[in-house]
């Protein structure tokens, strides 16, 4: 309750908040869901293009294959913008890298808004390259902004913001992608350029807002400006102990070096948080949900709905999963991180393995491509409630500060890597496996489920302290073995 007048006090914080979300982890979701609804027009607009420039058709395999770069070439871009946000935020500052990072998403839109008009299947796929750069840089920018402007009571619950601005993105523009809005098979272009929206949002609230008070201390030596932030996101001139933890923290961190992402694989004593890490964060991305939004259209005909209720049922999958958004939210402190992620992985591998089921079933019992559509919707809410919220959390606290950001920097990379690979490979997946599409990603579920039971240890209602002493003793499982532990070197954590 306390917390809750707290955040009401700051409405410059709440306005932060909402701020950083619109053209962060909210740009990131609806940019990954209206590619679904122009999935058709889009192929036979390459087509076209095509048989004018060269007067002959452009075989089927062909036009799947551009198709599947036009998809892939997003969580390509993401991937440079992942490597570019550590050193974006350290030069720009954190609010500087989320404002210059709209320069993407304006020659984006340009190239998405004119290439209709000449014809031009390039300029889309150019257009998908500078899109996927703005997303990793503020999926990356985004939760170090807000996780240094809040106050530590809200730092928890204003972390999972991010997956819930994902799952709203995911939702609006589902809801843009319909036919009676730009859903039509000739406005297209216009839909995949309506990001311009979000950009513009950004631009005009975000320059009222401070910049993170950390930063402004620790990087850049400036009290002033630091106590000046406070009182605006507080809503109150009484931060004096929040300002003295800061300037401690100061003190402490000057003289220390954060690890490099590579030294991460190099340490003993970091052997099972890397492992939880790498698998965890494949699985994530491996697991087939990102590929249900991006090919959501296709697999509903797939199972054989209606043409005509295709559309609907597109948007009943990104409610699933902002309604499990919210529900991961209220819950994850009660239930625990590690009980949601073997419940989320479980349950997907039961969806999974009875949506192959109904669809080889499909044409023999007529209510079975309903069947398919109800494991859809169950196995997105079941990855909604664990792997989506809990995943992002594993970095924070399974790393102590000395590895947290070059952990950071690890994830962000494999996880645009899987996004890019699942991306140019569904398609073919598909038209390979037919009916039994899903059955590669069952494994990956199982998998999920297995290294989290056996290798992620209990982090609920734990300090940061006793998480590093338990992972700690189960890398040297005999002590003679290991050196001794001294506890987390607290380090400035933005050097990266």
């Amino acid at each position: 309750m306390r917390s809750l007048q707290r955040l009401i006090q700051g409405s410059v914080l709440l306005l932060t908040i909402c701020a950083a979300g619109i053209g962060g982890t909210f740009q990131f979701g609806y940019n990954l869901s209206i590619i679904s609804a122009p999935t058709l027009p889009i192929q036979e607009f390459i087509n076209e293009t095509w048989q004018v420039h060269t007067s002959q058709p452009l075989p089927d395999h062909l036009v799947l294959l551009v198709w599947s770069l036009i998809v892939s070439l997003y969580p390509l871009g993401g991937l440079f913008g992942a490597l570019l946000a550590g050193p974006l935020a350290i030069i720009l500052g954190r609010k500087k890298s989320l404002l210059v990072n709209n320069i993407f998403v304006v020659a984006t839109a340009t190239l998405f808004g004119f290439s209709h008009r000449p014809g031009s299947f390039e300029m889309v796929m150019l257009g998908r390259l500078p899109l996927g750069v703005s997303a990793g840089v503020s999926v990356n920018v985004q939760p170090m902004y807000l996780g240094e402007s809040v106050p530590k009571e809200l730092r928890g619950a204003v972390a999972m913001t991010s997956v819930i601005f994902t799952a709203l993105g995911i939702v609006i523009g589902q809801v843009v992608g319909l036919r009676e809005l730009l859903g039509d098979p000739q406005a297209w272009h216009l839909l995949l350029a309506s990001c311009l929206v979000l950009g513009v949002l950004q631009l005009a609230f975000l320059p009222l807002l401070p910049e993170s008070p950390r930063y402004l201390l620790i990087d850049c030596g400036d009290m002033e400006a630091c106590l000046a932030a406070l009182q605006r996101l507080r809503g109150t001139t009484e931060v004096a102990e929040e300002l003295a933890e800061l300037e401690e923290e100061r003190i402490f961190c000057q003289g220390r070096r954060a690890l490099r992402p590579w030294e991460l694989f190099q340490d003993r004593g970091l052997w099972r948080q890397v492992t939880s890490l790498m698998v965890l964060g494949s699985a994530l991305e491996l697991c087939g949900t990102n590929s249900v939004y991006a090919y959501a259209s296709s697999m509903f005909r797939e199972a054989g709905i209606p043409e005509g209720k295709v559309q609907y049922a597109i948007v009943g999958t990104g409610s699933c999963e902002l309604l499990a958004a919210c529900i991961s939210c209220a819950v994850i402190e009660m239930v625990g991180r590690r009980k949601l992620l073997i419940a989320g992985y479980g349950l997907m591998a039961c969806c999974g393995s009875i949506f192959t089921v109904a669809l080889c079933l499909q044409s023999s019992l007529p209510w079975m491509p309903y069947l398919a559509m109800f494991c859809v919707f169950a196995l997105i809410l079941s990855f909604g409630i664990g792997p989506a919220g809990v995943t992002g959390i594993l970095a924070m606290e399974l790393f102590d500060q000395k590895a947290r950001p070059a952990a950071s920097m690890v994830c962000g990379v494999l996880m645009w890597t899987m996004l890019f690979l699942v991306g140019l490979g569904f398609p073919f997946i598909m038209e390979g496996l037919c009916h039994f599409l899903y059955v590669p990603f069952l494994g990956v579920c199982v998998c999920g489920t297995i290294c989290t039971g056996f290798f992620l240890p209990k982090t609920k209602g734990k300090t940061f302290l006793e998480i590093s002493e338990e992972l700690h003793r189960l890398n040297f499982p005999r002590q003679s073995q290991g050196p001794e532990w001294l506890g987390p070197e607290v380090i400035q954590a933005t050097e990266l």
